[in-house]
């Protein structure tokens, strides 16, 4: 597998998507945990938000979190990334083609979610940085929409790209493990950040792990 340059961090964290309009404490919360020591992406996915208030979030967090050597991305909205100085932007499987915004997103992250062994190749056509893909695991929040991956097709994807790929859904630090020996740069996650009073903890275990 041949690793981005710069060299993209191998712990992703998803945002929760219930930020509101009057409260990001979520978020500003999960911030504080952030130290130099385990670097990782953060996507901002809070969809519902308006621009106005998704671009006052994203100015409101980043700061801290390009200061502890993270980086920032934003779904979709490469309009805020633009705006609020972020290091890139996510695009959904079903998004638009992310090559179309390369131009002018240029020394920006682009990465993508991809659900099947075709649409990761779709995306190291496109350009992309990197791929999110998954579900891998058992997770209650896709169960809607068919069993997971599996261990075997995320191994098919990453042996079928050149791009890192993050492993997501239901993955802990009890598996990460598993998705690292199946080709995985990396693991991204979402339920599993959001407790915050074990989220030091369940970092540095990540850390440990990623980087030993």
């Amino acid at each position: 597998m041949t690793p981005p340059s710069p060299q993209l961090p191998r712990l992703y964290l998803v945002s929760s998507g219930f930020n509101s309009r009057d409260s990001y404490t979520q978020l500003e919360n999960q911030v504080t945990c952030f130290s130099s020591s385990c670097p990782c992406i953060v996507q901002i996915r809070e969809k519902m938000l308006d621009a106005k208030t998704l671009f006052e979030l994203s100015c409101s967090i980043a700061p801290a979190i390009i200061a502890a050597g993270s980086m920032v991305v934003i779904n979709e909205r490469v309009d805020i990334a633009l705006a609020a100085a972020l290091n890139g932007v996510h695009f959904p499987e079903n998004s638009s083609p992310p090559e179309r915004f390369r131009a002018m997103t240029k020394g920006k992250i682009l990465g993508q979610s991809t659900h099947s062994l075709k649409t990761a190749r779709i995306s190291q056509q496109a350009g992309v940085d990197y791929i999110l893909f998954g579900p891998v695991f058992d997770t209650p929040s896709k169960r809607g929409f068919g069993p997971p991956q599996g261990l075997l097709n995320l191994a098919a994807v990453c042996e079928a790209t050149s791009l890192p790929v993050y492993a997501i859904g239901g993955v802990t630090p009890e598996n990460a493990s598993l998705c690292l020996d199946s080709g995985a740069y990396g693991v991204a996650a979402l339920s599993l950040f959001m407790d915050t009073t074990r989220l030091v903890n369940t970092l540095d275990k990540f850390h440990r792990l990623l980087y030993s």
